[in-house]
C-alpha cells in the first residue's frame, strides 16, 4: 500500500495525553494535545493530514497546491510551509472573516510563507474565481493539486484514522482510561471523520462529539460519516483488508450551539473557556476553533450530556 498511499512523516508521534484538572469537577477531563505535532513552522491537526496529502500530490506530479481558507487560516499556512519543504508552491484563496489580533498575526505569517494569496472575499466569489485560479497557477499543462478547506479529503482524513489508532494504543497501555466521549472542533470535517473511523476500526468505544465552528460548509453527522465512508473505501481500493466499519450518522454527535454569529466570530463562552484553560491547564487555545470546542465540552459536561466520562478534549491548535 505504500506505493498507492505514500506517507511522509512530518511530526513525532504519539502526541501526549494528560488529565486536565481545574476545569470541572463533574467528570474527569483528559486532553490529547496535538499542539506540538509537526517539525516545521506550524503544527497540530493540519500536519497529520499533510503527511498523507503532500506525498499524494508529489505522486501525481503536482508542482503547486491550491487551497481555500479564511483570512486567518491555520490550514493554508501549514500547507504553504510544509509544501515549500517538499518543493511545492502554494496558492490560497482567502475568504473574509472577522479580523482580530489572532487573524492579523496569522496574515503576517501567511505573507511570510511565500504562498500566493488571493482575496476572494466570499464563498460565491471563490467558486466563480476557481477556473482563473487553476489556470493562473498551472505549470505548463499541469493544473494545481486542489485541496478543499482544511484538507478534508479521503486522503487527508487518513491522518486522523492514524491518530485514532495512536489513541487506542495509549488507552491499551494505560496512559489514559477509555473516554466515553472525544470532543473536537469541526471546521471542515476531516478530523472528526478520521477519528470516528479509526476508533471504530481500533475497537475503541468512545463517541466522537464534533463542535461545529464553520457555517460555510455542510458539517452535520451524515456529511461527516459520508467522508469517513469515502476514506474507508479509499483504504480498501488501495489494498487494506479489514471488517466493514459500519458507521452511521447515529454513531457521531455534531453540535452547533457554540458557533456564535458565524465562522471566526468570537463568543463570550469561548473567551471564558480560553481564559480558564490558560489559567488552570496551561493550554493555549484560539477563538475560532479550540476555545469554542472547550466551551461546548464544559457546558455539555455541566448538564450531563457527556456522562459517564471520562471525556477527552482534542487540542488541535499548534502555533510556533
Amino acid at each position: 500500500m505504500t506505493d498507492s498511499l505514500p506517507h511522509l512523516r512530518l511530526g513525532r508521534p504519539p502526541t501526549p495525553v494528560r488529565e486536565l484538572t481545574g476545569l470541572t469537577s463533574v467528570v474527569p477531563v483528559w486532553c490529547k494535545d496535538e499542539s506540538g505535532y509537526g517539525s516545521g513552522g506550524w503544527g497540530a491537526n493540519k500536519i497529520r493530514k499533510l503527511e498523507w496529502i503532500l506525498p499524494d500530490a508529489r505522486r501525481q506530479g503536482a508542482h503547486t497546491l491550491l487551497t481555500v481558507g479564511g483570512l486567518g487560516t491555520n490550514w493554508g499556512l501549514a500547507a504553504a510551509l510544509y509544501g515549500r519543504e517538499q518543493g511545492l508552491s502554494t496558492a490560497i484563496a482567502l475568504i473574509d472573516q472577522p479580523v482580530d489580533d489572532h487573524v492579523r498575526a496569522q496574515l503576517v505569517r501567511l505573507r511570510r510563507s511565500g504562498a500566493a494569496l488571493h482575496r476572494t472575499h466570499t464563498k460565491r466569489r471563490t467558486i466563480a474565481s476557481a477556473p482563473w485560479l487553476f489556470l493562473r497557477h498551472a505549470t505548463g499543462r499541469r493544473l494545481p493539486y486542489f485541496l478543499p478547506p482544511g484538507g478534508s479529503t479521503p486522503v487527508g482524513t487518513l491522518g486522523y484514522v492514524e491518530a485514532a489508532f495512536e489513541l487506542a494504543d495509549q488507552i491499551a497501555s494505560g496512559e489514559l482510561p477509555e473516554p466515553s466521549h472525544v470532543v473536537t472542533a469541526v471546521g471542515s470535517g476531516g478530523t472528526a471523520a478520521g477519528l470516528a473511523l479509526g476508533l471504530r476500526l481500533g475497537e475503541v468505544h468512545s463517541r466522537v462529539v464534533g463542535v461545529v465552528v464553520n457555517d460555510t460548509l455542510r458539517l452535520d453527522a451524515p456529511a461527516v460519516v459520508a467522508l469517513a465512508g469515502r476514506t474507508e473505501r479509499l483504504l480498501r481500493e488501495r489494498g487494506a483488508d479489514f471488517p466493514p466499519a459500519g458507521l452511521t450518522a447515529d454513531d457521531v454527535t455534531m453540535v452547533r450551539d457554540w458557533l456564535g454569529p458565524g465562522y471566526g466570530h468570537a463568543t463570550p463562552e469561548a473567551e471564558r473557556a480560553r481564559s480558564l484553560a490558560a489559567a488552570t491547564t496551561s493550554l493555549e487555545l484560539e477563538p475560532v476553533y479550540t476555545a469554542k470546542a472547550l466551551a461546548a465540552l464544559l457546558a455539555m459536561v455541566d448538564v450531563g450530556r457527556l456522562s459517564p466520562g471520562p471525556v477527552l478534549f482534542l487540542n488541535t491548535y499548534g502555533p510556533r
